[in-house]
């Protein structure tokens, strides 16, 4: 139970400082969601620490993400009046992004000739990691190789929604929700809050919105998508 403890505030301390780095320099490579799992790969793989003995204290912090999304409400009732008005717009967008995002998983998984189970633990990439795990886990797929696909996705989407807002001249707050929230989750989420509260907000719903379409939609699909 202590050792467990200390894993546990060890994990916090590097989160704190890496974020803190992020506030004074923004920069990607520097991102709380990159800094924290390699240096935590790299300590344990040094000292030859097995992760199971790590989890004893990390596994907290998984349990925790579940219940931290009610935060997510406090914006959503700030603005639902502006959710209202686009919400068909909202719906239809996030539900195409979500098919989208998971047929693209299960092509480029293919394409690369993975096993079955790794097809499963990709397709649900796009969404918040407690509900990717979940329908990871659901459809056959391995969680923790899941998690490991959202930090990816999500930390891609920070650095390729911006430039891809660039190109296209988006400049509406709805549709630069809509985009980090649906294919960035969580991290694009922290992102879009950055550019604007409204941005952040719509961005997430929309990363709520995509998690329920992907719990709902992936096990009726995956009979399709892997062969």
């Amino acid at each position: 139970m202590i050792t467990g403890m200390l894993y546990l505030i060890f994990t916090l301390a590097i989160y704190f400082v890496s974020k803190q780095l992020y506030k004074i320099r923004p920069r990607v490579y520097l991102s709380p969601l990159l800094i924290t799992p390699l240096f935590l790969i790299i300590v344990l793989m040094w000292n030859q620490i097995p992760y199971e003995t790590y989890n004893q204290g990390g596994k907290w912090l998984s349990a925790m993400l579940q219940p931290a999304t009610i935060a997510f409400a406090i914006p959503l009732y700030k603005y639902y009046d502006v959710l209202k008005k686009h919400a068909v717009v909202i719906l239809v967008s996030v539900l195409s992004g979500s098919i989208v995002a998971m047929f693209s998983s299960a092509f480029i998984a293919e394409w690369m000739h993975l096993d079955s189970t790794l097809v499963s633990s990709l397709i649900p990439r796009s969404v918040t990691t407690p509900i990717a795990m979940n329908v990871s886990q659901t459809i056959g797929g391995v969680p923790n190789i899941t998690a490991v696909f959202v930090i990816i996705t999500g930390l891609l989407g920070t650095v390729i929604g911006p430039m891809v807002m660039k190109l296209f001249r988006i400049e509406n707050e709805v549709a630069r929700g809509v985009l980090f929230g649906t294919s960035a989750h969580g991290t694009g989420t922290s992102k879009a809050f950055e550019l604007s509260s409204l941005t952040g907000t719509i961005s997430s719903i929309s990363m709520i919105l995509a998690a329920l379409f992907t719990l709902g939609v992936a096990p009726m699909l995956i009979t399709v998508l892997i062969k």
